[in-house]
């Protein structure tokens, strides 16, 4: 069952074009993850999903019942604020206890409801905002970005979290990540977005694929830098899934 729809999404700021004829689906239970350069649309395509953002052309299906848990890539917390982490989950309304704390334990954060969150790791402020998400209850829960600032260890701890967090409630993941080499192995399916869909499939179609490898090159093992992405391959395929619909701008 979809839970979301995109269909022929396409925006622009100005007179520059973000998004271009995008067409996906996240459907119930399973793992997305969007990769793509800085200033690819990668963000911009998130917010029209969640609808926060109307897209100049196509649309957005979303199921009725679909409920969405939002774990941001940072949150910015005045440091003299006496806020600890049972306060900051009661805001802005008011969690009962166990409910809250149930939150925290799913999230692999159960002992820090007395911390301040001013001195809270990233890993463990990361797990905090994860609880908050899971509070919603949702089945799809949306991370973007939520390891920049971590390390690599930290990084996959935290996606194997994820992945236990799928597997315990059956919701949907759509996560936006630079970081394929850590994400590959926890998606079923991965979306190269460099303004239009370039690739997409499961993860080790993608990463043989042409167009992934004009992306981000062939040294994936370690810590992605920015490659510039050139469009002179071809778009007649989508690394053996359905065919994308993608009109290059001029």
């Amino acid at each position: 069952m979809a839970l979301i729809k995109a269909t022929g999404l396409g925006v622009s700021f100005g007179e520059t074009l973000v998004l271009n004829d995008v067409d996906m689906t996240i459907s119930a239970g399973e793992i997305v993850t969007i990769v793509g350069p800085n200033g690819s649309g990668k963000s911009t395509l998130l917010r029209c999903l969640v609808g926060a953002m109307t897209p100049d052309r196509g649309r957005v299906d979303r199921a009725p019942d679909l409920k969405i848990g939002y774990v941001p890539q940072k949150l910015m917390i005045d440091p003299t604020l006496p806020l600890t982490v049972g306060r900051f989950l009661n805001l802005p309304r008011k969690t009962d206890r166990k409910t809250a704390q149930a939150a925290l334990d799913q999230a692999g954060a159960g002992a820090l409801w007395d911390r301040p969150m001013s001195g809270l790791s990233g890993g463990q402020f990361q797990r905090i905002l994860l609880a908050r998400a899971l509070l919603e209850r949702p089945n799809l829960l949306v991370l973007d970005e939520p390891t920049q600032g971590l390390d690599q260890p930290g990084s996959a701890a935290f996606y194997r979290l994820i992945e236990e967090v799928r597997t315990e409630t059956g919701c949907a993941v759509l996560m936006v990540s630079h970081e394929l080499h850590v994400v590959m192995s926890t998606s079923d399916r991965v979306i190269c977005l460099n303004g239009h869909v370039c690739c997409h499939g499961t993860p080790e179609v993608v990463a043989n694929s042409s167009e992934y490898r004009a992306l981000f090159g062939t040294g994936t093992a370690g810590a992605l830098a920015l490659y510039r992405h050139e469009h002179s391959h071809s778009h007649d395929h989508t690394c053996g899934h359905d065919h994308a619909r993608e009109k290059e701008s001029a």
